[in-house]
Parts: structure tokens; sequence; C-alpha cells
């Protein structure tokens, strides 16, 4: 068994602009996981730098609402939200609460490096 606790993770961040902290990662940790795990938080008024990721990805809206925008799509999300990511979609949050947005990401296979593309800003 392994439990991490998120105030002990060391927060970056992201090439995307988020505020991240990264939970599990088999690249990293000793895990037999073919995915990895996130922690984000985007502040008020503030939005993800748009990307692309080789890999589908999975964000799970622990708090605050935003908007999500997929491809040509986007739509409002708020907490207990899942939104479906496909791979090389490009894809990014605004935060359009006077609150924190925090959710997961969950990217399979694991995310590396490698896997994102940061675009210029819309």
């Amino acid at each position: 068994m392994i439990i991490k606790h998120l105030a002990d993770m060391s927060e970056i961040v992201s090439g995307d602009r988020a505020r991240l902290r990264e939970v599990f990662n088999p690249r990293k940790d000793p895990l037999q996981l073919g995915y990895s795990l996130a922690w984000a938080l985007v502040e008020p008024d503030k939005k993800t730098t748009p990307h692309t990721l080789t890999y589908s990805e999975v964000y799970y809206i622990l708090q605050g609402s935003g908007i999500m925008h997929v491809g040509e799509h986007h739509a409002d999300v708020r907490a207990h939200d899942a939104i479906y990511i496909p791979p090389h979609e490009v894809q990014w949050i605004e935060n359009t609460n006077p609150q924190p947005l925090i959710f997961l990401c969950i990217v399979d296979p694991a995310w590396h490096p490698e896997a994102e593309q940061v675009l210029e800003e819309t």
C-alpha cells in the first residue's frame, strides 16, 4: 500500500500554467499502473494554456466551476463533473468562479513531458 498526502507533494506550475501536484505516476513511483494521477488548481479568473496530449485524459472537478474547452466544443463544468478528453484534442479550462477551480487529471497511459504540446494563447 502506498499512501500520499497532498501537502507533502511538491507543487509545480505545469506547462499549461495550472498549479499541479503529481499524485501517482508509474514513471516516477514504483507502481504497477498504466495511468498517472495529478491534482490541479486554476486560480479565479485564470485559465490554462491550450495544449494537446498524445493520450486520453479525464478531468474530475473537485471544487469550483468553469468552462472546459475540448476541440471545437466548450461546456460549463462544476464540482463532481467528469470530462473525457480524447487524444490529440486541443484543450484548456477556464475558472469562472471567485474560488479556486480544483480537479484531478488522469492520463492514460501515464503522462510524460514528450506527450504534451503547449500551444499559443487563443
